[in-house]
């Protein structure tokens, strides 16, 4: 496919259906439709047809052993996509589905291995986004859904960075605008005992244990390689503009550079306390100062700064608390150490 991509504009709590009934043709024939949830924007394929979903991995160059997660409307369509449906994921739905909460379950016979990597397990999520929703089941089957942009880049948060990574690789882009959680869901694996989180996001580590009144483990360190991909989120470059980008704990530990002749660009995550709150950035600065405001935008300022043509982004680690999490995993797969001292950036 080499023409440019066809993109609707469409308003994401009242989709119009005749553009919902033209997306949901092109995915029953076998197309690629980009569209908005709530977290990010998702690349969509009918999930039952290998054909279609190997267009994803083909679109996006995105390694075959990295599984997909498989979109539904609602409950009855998730228990078709899997063999088991635990009194757990029945409580973790009914607390969180819809919204931006992934549950990772073994697979029924109608999900073909390259969904999963040849897993034994799916992710299943039902998004709160009614666009996402009309489209699903006005296409009367699953949508297998990882980002809409290139593999281990910036995830898209609105159509336009869809378009500058995936114009004349898919067939069409749904524009519902901006998303408003921004980051992807939270990943939690309910086939282990007990639960564990393989990717956070902003459903918690601590909700889904108080929901379910037992332990619910957390992902291994950011930079542990997990055994195996059994989960969208683990690769250790993700996430990442095309500027290079390096990460700090704290500001001057150790030292921002000065001015001199580098065009750069820092985003602060967190509000640092007394004097480093006063510290003065470089032109290009975004301070995001708490986590929701962080996760809403964390990508789209990757996504500015990134296309500003400078010679270097730095992220600003926010602290190292739960809360935090979620931003803190984006941030570090998105970003390399800080140089030692005397290299030359």
């Amino acid at each position: 496919m080499s023409s440019r991509t066809r993109t609707l504009a469409i308003d994401p709590g009242s989709p119009d259906p005749s553009a919902i009934t033209e997306a949901a043709r092109v995915l029953r024939s076998g197309g690629l439709v980009a569209f908005a949830t709530e977290t990010v924007y998702g690349l969509g394929a009918d999930a039952t047809n290998p054909e279609a979903v190997a267009r994803i991995f083909e679109a996006k160059g995105r390694p075959s052993f990295n599984p997909l997660i498989v979109h539904v409307h609602d409950l009855a369509l998730a228990r078709a996509c899997v063999t088991e449906w635990p009194e757990r994921a029945e409580r973790l739905a009914k607390r969180f589905w819809p919204g931006p909460l992934t549950l990772l379950l073994p697979r029924s016979a109608i999900i073909p291995d390259i969904v999963t990597a040849g897993r034994g397990t799916v992710g299943v999520r039902m998004p709160a986004s009614p666009l996402a929703c009309a489209l699903i089941e006005a296409t009367g089957r699953p949508i297998a859904a990882p980002s809409a942009n290139r593999s281990t880049g910036i995830s898209p948060t609105e159509a336009w960075h869809v378009q500058k990574d995936l114009d004349g690789k898919i067939d069409m882009i749904l524009d519902g605008g901006k998303t408003n959680v921004g980051i992807e869901s939270t990943v939690l694996d309910l086939s282990c005992d007990p639960p564990r989180v393989l990717r956070p996001g902003s459903v918690t580590i601590e909700q889904l244990s108080l929901e379910l009144g037992e332990e619910v483990l957390g992902p291994g360190p950011a930079g542990e390689k997990p055994i195996a991909h059994s989960s969208p989120g683990q690769m250790l470059v993700h996430y990442a503009p095309t500027t290079p980008t390096y990460r700090v704990e704290r500001m001057g530990s150790p030292p921002l550079p000065s001015s001199g002749n580098s065009h750069w660009g820092l985003i602060m995550l967190g509000d640092p306390l007394g004097e480093e709150s006063s510290t003065k950035g470089p032109a290009h600065h975004i301070r995001l100062r708490t986590p929701a405001e962080a996760e809403a935008g964390l990508y789209a300022s990757l996504h500015d700064l990134d296309s500003r043509r400078l010679d270097f982004l730095i992220l600003l680690f926010p602290p190292d608390e739960p809360e935090w999490l979620a931003i803190r995993d984006r941030a570090w797969r998105a970003s390399k150490p800080w140089p030692e001292a005397g290299h030359q950036l």
